[in-house]
């Protein structure tokens, strides 16, 4: 059976429209979905202090210490479902720290001796879900980020967009956009 990783940065729970789109999602796959709130569990930004303790605890290749939890977490996956909001192009901030705690190089990625970033991760399909209340015209930073992420150091080819677009526009029926887009999963 696959192990899901399901990586929550929906910050509204009680109304995310982004959590229930990835709910159906997580419904229709077959696997143990292992949930991972990053919103509450809140993994820190780099900073001079974490990226010094990042460095020397990989310089001592001490990959299995707990900080490197996300990164071990994230390359152990079968399959990761990231539900983020568009937000300002992206998504939250928080994803962001998340992304850079689970970037290391020697757990997720290593470099080739030509210095080229391959791959580490088991990962066979990452699924990135969002919501937007109006229309990114294919222009969602925050997907094509971690797409970027996934293809290049990750080595997750298999990356698919799941939206749902234009909730908040007046005349639009948000349900139903919502309700086709969890049918087309």
């Amino acid at each position: 059976m696959d192990k899901i990783l399901f990586v929550d940065s929906c910050i509204r729970k009680d109304k995310s429209r982004t959590l229930i789109l990835a709910k159906a999602l997580l419904n229709k796959l077959n696997g143990d979905v292992e949930c991972l709130d990053i919103n509450t569990d809140r993994p820190l930004p780099l900073a001079e202090e974490t990226l010094a303790l990042r460095d020397k605890l990989s310089q001592e290749s001490k990959f299995d210490d707990s900080f490197f939890r996300y990164a071990n977490q994230f390359a152990n996956a079968d399959i990761i479902v990231i539900a983020a909001p568009y937000w300002d192009m992206s998504f939250p901030a928080v994803l962001k720290s998340y992304i850079e705690q689970v970037s290391v190089c020697g757990i997720t990625f290593h470099y080739t001796n030509e210095g080229i970033p391959e791959g580490l991760c088991k990962c066979k399909k990452l699924y990135y879900v969002t919501t937007a209340g109006g229309y990114t015209e294919n222009m969602n930073f925050g997907y094509d980020y971690i797409k970027g992420m996934c293809n290049i150091y990750y080595g997750i080819k298999d990356v698919e967009f799941i939206s749902a677009e234009g909730l908040d526009i007046w005349g639009n029926d948000p349900e139903k956009i919502l309700s086709d887009a969890i049918n087309n999963i």
